[in-house]
Formats: structure tokens, sequence, C-alpha cells
């Protein structure tokens, strides 16, 4: 199996950003003082989350990445628990205040990635149309401090990671905190929908290509593509297992908790994502009188990119659909 196919299949694996990094990097999560003490996760199950509270931090504006006519792009940082994370926001030049779309990617090879990859086109097209976008790094990427040594709170953080972004919003004197939406990719769309779980607010959120299968499931349909067969990942579950229950850091346990209309977009010939799982969750989410919206295109990739247009169109419409009026 290449690098670039293995890059690939780890984009639903997002909190496995450790195995593909060099050699001189690598710290296998498997090693026993890289494991949380036994009990320690706990504080990362949804109803503990759910619990606890986020005050948010302010956001700094950096270094300004691009001028256009109808916005500006910057790098941005704020902390998440106190650490530092960093990202890019795109401030359309428009008055008053502004929705504001938080943009949530899916994998990316940390050999190559600069921030705004896997958000920045879509986040630019939102603020040519008047929405402020913020799409952070996460810990371990671009600016950001270093991620933890152990993969499952790697995976458990970055749901906080976005709420902490949510309840820092209150430092930009332009976002309007009434409009808030999330856009998602892939892993990127399980992020967000464990963000409405935990949450419980209305954020409208499009998701494109998402994963929605409950942990660990979800990503044990993918470890065994590995060059290891999964023997890893499966044996650091397992030792999880041990002392905490899956079901209570999974997103199909919590469906019920979320609030907010959802958008899904897919493409028929998605490689990593297969229809039927989504055409499950929808039926759950319908079964829940939840407000969902399933559009597919025909013999499109995990990327939607023979319908990049259209979909991205309809992620507008969907978001001023759900704009809250004075």
């Amino acid at each position: 199996m290449t690098q670039k196919i293995i890059s690939v299949i780890a984009g639903l694996l997002f909190w496995l950003t450790s195995i593909f990094r060099p050699a001189t990097d690598f710290l296998s999560p498997l090693v026993s003082e890289n494991f949380s003490p036994a009990g320690q996760l706990a504080k990362y199950s949804f109803e503990n989350l759910a619990k606890r509270e986020y005050l948010g931090s302010e956001i700094k504006k950096g270094k300004i990445l691009k001028k256009e006519a109808n916005f500006t792009s910057y790098l941005f940082s704020y902390l998440s628990d106190g650490k530092k994370v960093t990202g890019l926001l795109n401030s359309p030049k428009k008055e008053g205040k502004l929705p504001v779309v938080i943009m949530i990617r899916g994998y990316v090879d940390l050999q190559i990635y600069q921030t705004g990859v896997g958000t920045k086109k879509p986040a630019e097209f939102f603020a040519e149309n008047g929405f402020l976008t913020l799409a952070p790094d996460f810990l371990g990427y671009g600016g950001s401090d270093p991620e933890e040594k152990d993969i499952l709170v790697n995976r458990f953080e970055k749901p906080v990671t976005v709420i902490n972004l949510i309840a820092s919003l209150k430092s930009l004197p332009e976002a309007d905190l009434e409009n808030i939406f999330l856009w998602g990719h892939s892993n990127g769309g399980q992020i967000a929908l464990s963000v409405l779980e935990i949450d419980g607010k209305n954020y409208p959120t499009s998701l494109w290509a998402p994963v929605t299968r409950g942990f660990p499931e979800s990503v044990l349909n993918y470890s065994a593509q590995l060059d290891d067969n999964g023997k890893m990942v499966a044996d650091r579950i397992a030792e999880f297992e041990k002392t905490h229950d899956p079901k209570e850091f999974s997103i199909a346990e919590y469906f019920d908790k979320i609030n907010a209309p959802i958008q899904i977009q897919l493409g028929t010939n998605d490689e990593y994502i297969k229809e039927e799982w989504i055409e499950e969750f929808v039926a759950r989410m319908k079964s829940l009188n939840k407000e969902i919206n399933y559009l597919t295109y025909p013999r499109n990739n995990h990327q939607l990119s023979r319908d990049w247009n259209s979909a991205v169109q309809k992620d507008l419409e969907f978001f001023r659909k759900n704009l809250k009026k004075d």
C-alpha cells in the first residue's frame, strides 16, 4: 500500500496522526507510558463534556495572508483548555455583524499540511458571500501547540477544540453570535456531529461525506487496511475498553441530543463512505424527528470534485435559509 493511499484512508482516522509521522517523531501509541491512566479519559465522555463549562479565550488575528476585493484572510490563534490553537480566518469586507461558519477539515498528512488545507476553497466562497469563516488547525498542526501522545486523547480533544473556538467568538466584535454555522468534511463531519451532541445548540450544519458510524466501529472499519492490519489500533481500543464504556464516547449513542438542521452531501462513487451508512444515519435522524436534508451526486468522489460548484452553492443556500433574523 502506498503512503498516498494510507494518507487518504487516514482521513477517516483523523486522530491517528502520530502513526503517519516520520520515524524520528514517532512514538508508538501502544507503549504503556503513552496510555492515559485507567479511568482518566472519562472526562471526555459525551455526558461529561456536555456538563462542563467552556469559557473561551481571546481570538487574536495575526498575519494577513491574502487581500481580496470582498474579504481578507488572516492567521488567527486562541486557547483551547490553555493550549494554543492556530487557524485561518476569512473576514468579509462588509459592515455590521457577520454570520459565522466554523470550518472543520478531515485528515491531512502532517508532512504536507499548511493552515487552511481542507477548508480553504469553500471558506473563501462563504467569505465572498458575507460569512466570517474560521478553520482551526487543531493541536499538532500549523502553529498550534503539540498534541498529546495518546491517540485517544487526540481524538477526544477535537470536539473540545471546536467548542472552545465557538465560546471564543464573543471576542470578535464583528461575529454575529446568533448565527453560527458548522461545515465539516469526512472525519470533520464526525467532529461536527460530536459538537452538536455535546453542545446541544442550534448550529445549522452542512457535512460533506461525513463519518457517521459510532465509536469504535468507524475506526475499526478502516484500520484493517493499514499496513499492520489494524493491530495497533485494535490493541489500543481493547486497552481502552478495559476501563471505559466506548458507547459513552460514540456519536451513534447521542443523535437525540442534536438540535440543529443538518445537510449532507455525498458522491455515489465515494471511495471511503458507503451510501448505506449515510442512509442509515438519515433514517435514524428522521425517526428522531430531526431536520435533515440529504443530497447525492452520481459518479462523484469523496471530494465532490465533479459537482463542487453545485455543492458549495447548496451550502450557501442552506446557510442563508437558516439565518436567524432580528
